[in-house]
């Protein structure tokens, strides 16, 4: 059988220089992700509607909780990778440990990388924890879109062998055509999970501290898990067992995280109506 493919848009992985400094699309898209996410974040902050009673970041503090989660997600998503992926080849090279610029970041790190950002963030202003946290998850989607996105041009993640028309023949990824997986992870945990999260946030998620952050954990678990039926394994780890990848694995616990979450904001009054 003759496999068809579509032809790999090769894109050069920098997208400007900036005199000798390259600026990769790679840390684009973190730069790009954070920002919008701030922006975003003001908007939804500043919106009385959207939150009655519940306490929330007044728009001026935001500035600094970007800050807060800028280094969680950085710091968290390196160490993750290290620690879930690779952990041997740094046990043998601990000077790459802080080289982010050779690659290496986990989402699930990152993510813990976060929540310890607004932890710390809300105990500085003393305010409830969920609230930030709901206002995080609901920006959260943006970054991972321009994430996959990145992981798309570099290109890096790709899928397993397929027959797809929508196939593709990825650089330094061997003859065969995969599923861009990149992109479906682009549009189910980064678009899908974006407009979910902004639905239940105009229909009153955020006046139940706890629910969106619920929906987000829920949502991103069941995502990741499908769209790793469709991605290669990391080739240093494989299949784990029964052909689960480590993707998977990370994103049951977050999806228990997701339940508990959702528990607890069921214990909110009802919101005003």
């Amino acid at each position: 059988m003759i496999l068809l493919s579509i032809p790999y848009p090769r894109i050069d992985p920098v997208a400007l220089w900036l005199g000798p400094l390259p600026i990769r699309w790679y840390a684009l898209a973190y730069i790009v992700g954070l920002v919008a996410g701030w922006l975003y974040a003001r908007r939804v902050a500043a919106r009385d509607s959207f939150w009655g009673p519940t306490p929330r970041p007044g728009v001026a503090s935001l500035d600094d909780l970007l800050v807060y989660c800028a280094l969680g997600v950085v710091l968290g998503g390196r160490l993750g990778y290290v620690a879930f992926y690779n952990g041997g080849y740094f046990l043998e090279h601990p000077e790459e440990i802080l080289m982010v610029w050779k690659g290496g970041m986990s989402f699930h790190g990152g993510l813990a990388g976060a929540a310890l950002g607004v932890w710390l963030f809300a105990r500085r202003l003393r305010m409830p924890v969920l609230p930030i946290a709901d206002l995080c998850c609901a920006v959260a989607p943006l970054g991972l879109l321009l994430g996959r996105v990145a992981n798309f041009i570099k290109p890096e993640l790709w899928g397993r062998p397929t027959d797809v028309p929508w196939a593709m023949v990825f650089p330094d990824a061997g003859p065969l055509p995969r599923h861009p997986s990149q992109l479906y992870e682009a549009g189910l945990e980064g678009v899908a999970l974006f407009l979910i999260l902004m639905a239940a946030t105009h229909a009153g998620a955020l006046r139940r501290p706890g629910l969106l952050s619920a929906i987000f954990a829920i949502g991103y678990a069941f995502a990741r898990v499908f769209c790793e039926f469709f991605r290669e394994p990391d080739p240093q780890l494989g299949f784990l067992f029964g052909g689960a990848t480590m993707g998977m694995l990370l994103s049951a616990p977050l999806a228990l995280v997701g339940l508990v979450l959702l528990a607890v904001s069921r214990q909110s009054p009802e919101p005003e109506k």
